[in-house]
Formats: structure tokens, C-alpha cells, sequence
């Protein structure tokens, strides 16, 4: 890419928001002019207001230490720095909704990781190597917004980016039903920890809301643009269960499937094993290569020694076998707050100024 575009994260002190900036720090196609929060932190700089609560185990980037803050709600004054946005405030689904749709309409594109606009039927809910089509439904929500420029496009929830993509490379199959156990780590609640003791030696089998998004979103996923809405899918049927566990990063997930045409295990591996999508077509900076490895040792993936894989935006699979009531079972792993939530998005930002949306 021939200019940097500028890039701005609103929301930029919360966990997902700090991942954002130390991605953003060294991005060949981005650069990160500016950074924003709640009015709480606007005007300190970026070293002060994460101070005493930076969560990763890397240092805050050196550029950015120093960028002053600026209030979310200035849409104005954001606006005038960069090309797009990164969105991950922490508020209400009315309020997020509420100022994702001022960026946009004041001529900024959104890339939300938040869940506001998810149902929105217009916006995209995007996993770049398997639904790149549904961008085709920006002009008509551009038209609804009143916009020539600006849009939303938001991430999926980070629990089904583990297993969603080693369903869709068997999509020829025909996935009839699925159940998913997933084992979700505490950085999908924005937690460590430190700030989240009780969590030490425990399991909670509830996490709000996830179950339901679990079930529902990848039918948006794999649905088709219509009349300039996307339209879900009819299936599969999907049941899940979400469960908390003691881990810091990474999503694992327990897969049962049957399928309308019951495939070979020898199929199966060999269709994770050349599975690609337009990120890779593309060569994008943050797509993974593949995109979907497969373990052969019992004990893999292991959240502590996989979740990493391709710099946290590949998924890993493993345990592939038949099963007693569906026709298979397997385990998938991926990084939540890189692959499924700010690496996620960026991975979005960039097929979007490959395809000349961010123009």
C-alpha cells in the first residue's frame, strides 16, 4: 500500500482497546493517529490513563505512550485525524449503537468489535476467509445513514471464531447439526487475574448472552445479501454451552456435527488442510498461513501452548473422530482477544482497504 492510512481506536483503554493499540504500533498499511476513551481519561496521555491498569504482557508501544486522549464522544475532533475507526467502547448496547452510527454518519467507517450492531441487518458481521461477499451490502446502509463514506462493519463474537471456520471449510457437506461446548478464558470478560481473584481454581458454567449469540450468529455469517439486507441461513441447528474457566487468553471449543452427506475423516483433514479465504488470496498483513492447522497429538490444541499459533490469528484443531450420536467430534482453539476480537478486526480493516472501501 502506497499511503498509511490513519487509524483511530475509540475505546482505546479497555482490555480489547489496549490490543488494538500494541497491533496497530508496527502496522505496515496503518498508522494509529489517535486514540480515544471515555471523558474520564480525555486529555491525559495515553501512558497516564492506562496507568496502574495496562493488561498485557507487553509494554505499551513507545509512540503511543505519549498521544494525548481525546473524548469518544468528540466525534468532530476524531474525525478530522483518520481515515477510519476502531471501536471497542465498554457501554450499553443503545449508547455503542448510538455513537458507532454518529461516527458513521459524520463520514467515518467503523470497525466495531462490540455487539450493538451485530443484528443490525445492513451491517456486516464479518469473518474476512468466509463471508467477504456480505461488504456488499455498505452502499445500503450507507443510504440508510445518509452517508457516502462512512459505514460499520463489525466483528462476531469471539466464542464462535474457533470452531465457525472448521465448520464452513466442510460447508460442501452439508453441516446439519452441531452442539458446541465452549471453555472461554477470563480476557473475554476484560479480566485478569488480578482483578478477578475468584475466578483462581474455579469454572463457571454461565456467561451472559453467550449461548444465544452462539447460536445465531453464524447464521448471519452464512446468510446471503438480499434487497440490501443479509439475510441468515436456514441452518445448521446449533446448541451451545459457555462455560468460564481459569485461563487468561483463548477460546476452546467441544464440536459434534453431522452432516447431510457424512464426509471421510481423510476428507475432513484434508479439506481444513487446503482451506483458504480472500485474506490469504490477498496476502494481507495479519492473515494467518493457513488458516486452519490441524494437530495430530491427543493432548492438542492446549489453550497455554496453541492459542498463540500464527501470532494469535490462525485456528487450531484437533481430536478429530467419530462420534456415537452425531457423526463427528473435534476440539477447536483460537486466541479471543487477538484472532477473535482486535486482531480480528484489524485482519476486517485490512481486506476493507484492499477492496477499496477505505479509500
Amino acid at each position: 500500500m502506497a499511503k498509511r492510512l490513519r487509524a483511530g481506536v475509540i475505546g482505546a483503554t479497555g482490555m480489547v482497546g489496549q490490543r488494538f493499540v500494541t497491533l496497530l504500533a508496527e502496522h505496515p498499511w496503518f498508522e494509529l493517529t489517535v486514540v480515544a476513551a471515555s471523558s474520564r481519561s480525555a486529555g491525559q496521555t495515553y501512558a497516564q490513563a492506562v496507568a496502574g491498569r495496562w493488561m498485557l504482557p507487553v509494554p505499551i508501544p513507545e509512540g503511543v505512550a505519549e498521544l494525548m486522549v481525546y473524548d469518544a464522544a468528540d466525534v468532530k475532533a476524531v474525525a478530522s485525524q483518520v481515515d477510519f475507526v476502531f471501536c471497542a467502547v465498554e457501554m450499553d448496547k443503545d449508547a455503542t449503537k448510538a455513537l458507532e452510527d454518529t461516527y458513521a454518519s459524520a463520514g467515518v467507517p467503523v470497525v466495531s468489535n462490540n455487539s450493538a450492531h451485530r443484528g443490525t441487518p445492513d451491517v456486516p458481521m464479518l469473518m474476512p476467509e468466509i463471508n467477504p461477499e456480505h461488504l456488499k451490502v455498505i452502499p445500503a446502509q450507507q443510504r440508510r445513514l445518509g452517508t457516502k463514506r462512512g459505514f460499520i462493519v463489525t466483528n462476531p463474537n469471539c466464542s464462535i471464531q474457533s470452531y465457525v471456520p472448521a465448520l464452513h471449510a466442510l460447508w460442501e457437506f452439508g453441516p446439519r447439526q452441531v452442539a458446541a461446548c465452549t471453555y472461554q478464558a477470563i480476557s473475554g470478560a476484560g479480566k485478569t487475574f488480578a482483578t478477578w481473584p475468584e475466578m483462581v481454581d474455579n469454572v463457571i458454567p454461565y456467561i451472559a448472552g453467550e449461548e444465544a449469540k452462539s447460536e445465531q450468529e453464524p447464521r448471519k455469517i452464512w446468510g446471503q445479501v438480499a434487497d440490501g439486507v443479509i439475510v441468515p441461513s436456514a441452518g445448521p441447528q446449533i446448541t451451545a454451552q459457555c462455560i468460564r474457566v481459569p485461563a487468561s487468553d483463548g477460546h476452546m471449543a467441544a464440536v459434534f456435527v453431522s452432516f447431510v452427506r457424512k464426509p471421510s475423516q481423510e476428507e475432513i483433514l484434508a479439506k481444513w488442510a487446503a482451506f483458504q479465504g480472500e485474506p490469504q488470496r490477498l496476502q494481507l498483513p495479519s492473515a494467518p498461513k493457513p488458516f486452519i492447522k490441524y494437530m495430530l497429538e491427543d493432548d492438542r490444541p492446549q489453550t497455554k501452548l496453541d492459542r498463540a499459533y500464527a501470532g494469535g490469528m490462525g485456528i487450531t484443531v484437533g481430536r478429530l473422530r467419530p462420534d456415537t450420536v452425531f457423526d463427528y467430534k473435534f476440539i477447536c482453539l483460537s486466541h479471543n482477544t487477538v484472532r477473535g476480537a482486535a486482531g480480528g478486526a484489524v485482519l476486517i480493516a485490512e481486506l476493507l482497504a484492499a477492496k477499496g472501501y477505505l479509500d
